[in-house]
């Protein structure tokens, strides 16, 4: 029988040039809970902090640990944040740590990073050590530490690293945390038993070869999917902002780019500060109701009570001889707002479909502008934050005191990168070269929604990367509705279909008058090179060449 205790290494980083974690508390805790376990002979704990890159390296080497387990924060994409020797941030990136722990294969067992953005990380380790948890989000304080209590806790009763990790997403829950679907597990065991049950999913699907839950790429990434990539650090950012009194956090990009997905995880965080929170899109108003600013706003009121769950007093709030946006005001700022006992974090999406009504847009947009200015002096103004979400630019002729667009913090969504996209195919269960990946992104760009259909029909084996180069600018590809989408669009706009002719003949980029420009950008079709533009990939190039025979 082995009596040699397992060990963990706990390795901790804070930089002076990071915010401050309560690192200690964490590792105290931890270390309470394995000493007054049944098992507690079993295990040595053994903690370093302040760890540099080198200090890593050698931890390993001197201990030989079985679980190594990092506190601290992490940077998505970027890698996790150790300190250099001045103390401040040097970054480890993901490929470093991944060659790193393949090193120590035979002989590590579990790693625990418990970090933000840190499952990109967990992820790359996967790929040479069984057991991995990472963070797919940004994780507070009290959740990271009750998740690691949770975890040893369960250890210390003689519990699988699997049976560990879901007690510590319990330990979250129990104390009434709404995030316990931020640590996720990646297990060589949790595969095989998936492979092994055969399971059937209505609306995922498992690659037998691999255990990798599939899901279908249509509309908006669900917020427990571990198909969301981040893009740090955009998410970072948007969640400490809409924490600031009277925010406003303006979200535009291309169609399809995850635009929705970002504002859907920015109002989850909220929700779990305590935030009360209520989402519109625009595409759900009808059409009767942007024609009269006073039935819009109306609406727009009644919506909002919706989405908060209060009840609609219209009929307290709309009659006099105020005007419409007085009206609106009143309605907010001595009912919604008062009645609310914290901050509401109000998203508008799809705000592209006001654009399209320049009276009421001109009015309503004001009217925004106007809320968010009131936010710096008048306290209950202050408990209103603002996303807005929108594709086109703002062609509307919007006094510059007027409009919400050039105030607040504005995010313009980028194409995933090549080291973002080579983490989305690891997660359809996809180990390409870095050829291999170049491949995909000379077809399809950075585009998140292009990239998630390519993957999941290779992933489900429908067809592999070379037949996928083949059919996609066809109408027999995986993007035939979605290309003919685009194509009638253009055919509607004889300016718009002008200039797509000539982006998609030139060889090289090419000038646009700015408004076509822009409105070809707003659908995804084409992007800037300094002042000229080009196809955004050679899946439109190709398409449209054919489709509009351009030789």
């Amino acid at each position: 029988m082995n009596t040699t205790p397992k060990k963990i290494l706990i390795l901790s980083a804070n930089p002076t040039d990071t915010n401050k974690l309560r690192l200690d508390e964490e590792a105290r805790e931890i270390l309470a809970g394995l000493q007054r376990s049944r098992s507690r002979d079993k295990f040595e704990m053994i903690t370093r902090w302040a760890v540099h890159p080198d200090d890593l390296r050698r931890a390993l080497l001197d201990h030989s640990p079985q679980i190594v387990h990092f506190s601290g924060h992490g940077e998505g994409s970027l890698g996790l944040a150790l300190e250099n020797h001045t103390g401040q941030t040097q970054l480890v990136s993901t490929e470093s740590l991944a060659r790193l722990f393949k090193l120590f294969k035979d002989k590590v067992e579990c790693v625990l990073l418990n970090a933000c953005y840190s499952q990109e990380q967990a992820e790359a380790i996967y790929q040479h050590i069984d057991c991995v948890i990472g963070m797919n989000q940004a994780i507070g304080d009290r959740t990271a530490i009750e998740f690691a209590v949770g975890f040893y806790d369960a250890l210390g009763a003689d519990r699988s690293y699997e049976e560990a990790y879901e007690f510590g997403c319990s330990a979250i829950d129990l104390e009434g945390i709404n995030e316990s679907s931020i640590p996720v597990l990646k297990s060589r065991l949790n595969e095989l038993n998936s492979r092994q049950q055969g399971q059937a999913l209505s609306s995922r699907a498992i690659d037998k070869n691999r255990g990798v839950v599939l899901e279908n790429p249509s509309g908006q990434v669900p917020l427990d999917s571990s198909f969301y990539i981040e893009r740090p650090p955009i998410e970072a950012d948007c969640y400490e902002i809409i924490l600031s009194e009277g925010a406003l956090i303006r979200i535009k990009a291309p169609k399809q780019m995850g635009k929705t997905s970002l504002m859907t995880r920015i109002l989850d965080y909220a929700k779990r500060q305590g935030y009360q929170t209520a989402n519109l899109n625009f595409q759900s108003v009808d059409a009767e109701l942007l024609t009269n600013l006073d039935l819009f706003l109306q609406w727009f009121c009644a919506s909002v009570s919706d989405e908060l769950k209060k009840p609609d007093k219209l009929g307290d709030y709309w009659k006099g001889v105020l005007g419409s946006k007085n009206k609106c005001t009143n309605y907010f700022g001595r009912y919604l707002l008062p009645e609310m006992n914290n901050s509401i974090v109000l998203a508008l999406d799809e705000v592209d479909e006001i654009f399209k009504h320049p009276t009421i847009a001109a009015d309503f947009f004001g009217l925004l502008r106007t809320w968010h200015e009131r936010s710096k002096n008048d306290e209950a103004w202050r408990q209103l934050r603002l996303v807005i979400v929108h594709s086109q630019e703002v062609y509307i002729p919007l006094k510059i005191n007027q409009s919400p667009f050039n105030v607040g913090f504005a995010i313009e969504l980028p194409e995933l990168n090549f080291a973002q996209v080579h983490s989305l195919a690891q997660r359809h269960g996809l180990h390409w070269s870095d050829e291999q990946i170049s491949e995909l992104m000379n077809l399809l760009s950075g585009n998140p929604y292009l990239l998630r259909i390519a993957m999941y029909q290779i992933a489900r084996k429908r067809m592999t990367l070379s037949d996928l180069k083949q059919v996609a600018p066809t109408e027999s590809g995986p993007y035939s509705d979605h290309l003919r989408r685009h194509l009638r669009n253009l055919e509607d706009d004889s300016q718009l279909l002008a200039a797509v002719k000539i982006v998609m003949t030139a060889d090289a980029p090419v000038n646009l008058a700015s408004v076509e420009a822009f409105k070809l950008r707003s659908m995804g079709l084409i992007k800037f090179q300094g002042n000229q533009i080009k196809p955004t990939c050679d899946l439109y190039r190709l398409y449209f060449r054919e489709s509009l025979k351009i030789n």
